[in-house]
């Protein structure tokens, strides 16, 4: 059976081959027709009132990409090996972010499945993975995305996709998925003529906003809705990242993610396993994941760069843009999750979010490096080890739930660039001339200079990962770190109580110690030695620096980290 949502047109034909069969209106402005023989893998495309063939709006095959016909798939094909799985809950948990195509040589699902043993053995929990669906030509961060119920076949299609999310489970790692709801991308979008996808008027940076709250907009959440479902439903996806969901334009009394909270809670229910929706909001607002009986959206969680930018500020001294907000902001951003919670914004020239200090620190997913912030800066530089090492000290024992970089964890020095591969001319001549005005005000006004261009292959082939730096001993001795650190988290639930109310900090221009249950994080920001009196005993437990010792008190070496533990708890 053939279906399609089209309220605007006056006849709709499914076409397969050379072949146009008429489709049947039906109530709400569907279309559908049965097709003799039309299966698994039959080629097809809608045309609308007689006009140009068109892919499918919920199509789920797309094998010749953006321009091509759909494809049928049927879900039901595939042989799952993961009947023992039963899901991963968020609380205490470790996330790692990756790009399929960058993330090994090949950038496909196949091969990233041969690092899901490097990623068990460094005691990761989640891989969230940056968005799938097709984009315009052979490499883009996802974020250009169309036909959002597909996946793009540069990384293997809806097969290779399941096949990874399999062997993942196998491994004990659950699977996030980065989904992109508030735009499309530019290229290959088929879905206005449809119907009432998009918003009369409104719009953000990235394009068009789509239809949540107009005429038509019914059908247009049940798309976005259904999109979810099928992600975690029929893929066995664990948990959706929802991309900027500041920039949904949504004004009715039940917003579009309090919707999807309660129908990705309702499939929770039937399927046996925790789902679990992170949103990405510049908001600080906590009504995204207040319980929706308390007023709120009714989200797991939320992206906190408050928590980011305090972090790099303390470690890199970088104050440029947004940074110079955050400049001595870590002590309170570790102990009340937002810096911003209602106060002044340099940055925004007004005042910014709400108090959240009652929320469980889990609830808030905070990085010291993510796609954005490096992927963001001009040249794509990674923070240096030495100050990423003191980052994932505080990170990886705060109340937040963590998340990792692609190769951060051995100090990976290669960039991860912006990178697209448009078609049309027009798109990849302008690209990076959109991409630094997107900046400008950001610190990064000589993106354009630095920056390559993101439609040279070379810009994408330098971001890939190089697995061989594993082969070198600094690179090793920074893995040992994080492993290190991932392992003390788990084995003390002091690590990972995720009650704000009981982070304590202590502080100077130069030095921090983190108070966490019997846990002591000392760090030493500076580039000279400090001495830190103890107010108790107590005796190291894991060290950045060999250096580290205890006597009187303790010495801590110039850009330093130490856990250490009471003596007698």
């Amino acid at each position: 059976m053939f279906e399609v949502w089209a309220p605007q047109a006056t006849a709709v034909d499914v076409e397969i081959g050379e072949i146009r069969y008429p489709m049947a209106a039906g109530a709400g402005g569907w279309w559908s027709a049965e097709v003799p023989g039309a299966g698994h893998g039959t080629d097809y495309r809608f045309r609308l009132d007689g006009g140009e063939p068109l892919p499918d709006p919920r199509t789920r095959w797309q094998p010749e990409g953006i321009f091509g016909p759909s494809r049928v798939y049927d879900h039901d094909r595939h042989v799952w090996g993961d009947g023992l799985w039963r899901g991963r809950d968020l609380p205490g948990s470790v996330i790692y972010e990756l790009h399929v195509g960058t993330f090994t040589p090949a950038g496909t699902f196949e091969a990233a499945i041969g690092k899901l043993e490097h990623l068990a053995g460094l005691g990761v929990d989640f891989v969230e993975l940056m968005p799938v669906p097709p984009v315009p030509g052979a490499r883009n961060w996802g974020y250009d995305g169309v036909d959002l119920w597909a996946v793009t076949e540069n990384y293997g299609g809806p097969d290779g996709l399941k096949r990874f999310v399999d062997a993942c489970h196998r491994q004990g790692i659950g699977v996030i998925l980065d989904v992109v709801y508030n735009h499309l991308g530019p290229s290959g979008n088929f879905l206005a003529p449809f119907g009432p996808y998009f918003h009369s008027s409104a719009s953000s940076f990235w394009g068009q906003a789509v239809n949540l709250d107009g005429p038509g907009s019914d059908e247009v959440r049940r798309y976005f809705v259904g999109n979810a479902l099928q992600w975690l439903r029929d893929y066995h996806i664990d948990g959706l990242r929802l991309d900027a969901v500041h920039a949904l334009h949504d004004r009715r009394a039940v917003h579009l993610l309090e919707e999807m909270a309660a129908e990705a809670e309702a499939l929770s229910a039937a399927v046996g396993r925790p789902l679990t929706l992170i949103a990405e909001s510049d908001l600080n607002d906590p009504r995204l994941v207040t319980p929706r009986e308390a007023g709120g959206y009714g989200l797991a969680a939320v992206w906190n760069d408050d928590v980011h930018h305090a972090l790099h500020v303390a470690v890199t001294g970088e104050r440029h843009g947004y940074y110079d907000d955050f400049a001595g902001a870590l002590p309170k951003v570790l102990a009340s999750a937002y810096y911003h919670d209602g106060t002044y914004s340099a940055f925004r020239g007004r005042s910014h979010g709400r108090p959240a200090r009652h929320v469980p620190g889990y609830r808030f997913v905070c990085a010291a490096q993510n796609h954005d912030q490096i992927g963001n800066r001009a040249e794509g530089d990674r923070m240096a080890p030495e100050a990423l090492r003191l980052a994932a000290g505080l990170l990886l024992t705060s109340p937040f739930t963590p998340m990792l970089f692609m190769g951060e964890e051995w100090g990976a020095r290669t960039p991860f660039l912006f990178f697209t591969d448009h078609v049309e001319p027009q798109l990849r001549e302008g690209e990076a001339d959109r991409r630094r005005r997107e900046f400008v005000g950001f610190g990064y006004d000589d993106w354009a200079e630095k920056a390559p261009d993101p439609g040279e292959e070379l810009t994408f082939l330098r971001s890939k990962l190089d697995w061989s730096e594993l082969d070198d001993d600094a690179h090793r001795v920074h893995l040992d770190w994080y492993r290190a650190l991932i392992a003390l988290r788990r084995a003390h639930p002091d690590l990972s109580d995720p009650r704000l109310d009981r982070v304590r900090a202590e502080h100077d221009d130069s030095w921090l110690v983190v108070h966490r249950g019997a846990f002591r994080v000392a760090v030493n920001f500076g580039a000279t030695p400090v001495s830190l009196d103890l107010t108790a005993p107590a005796q190291v437990v894991l060290a950045s620096d060999p250096g580290v010792h205890l006597d009187s008190g303790l010495t801590l070496p110039a850009r330093s980290l130490a856990v250490l533990r009471l003596a007698g708890t």
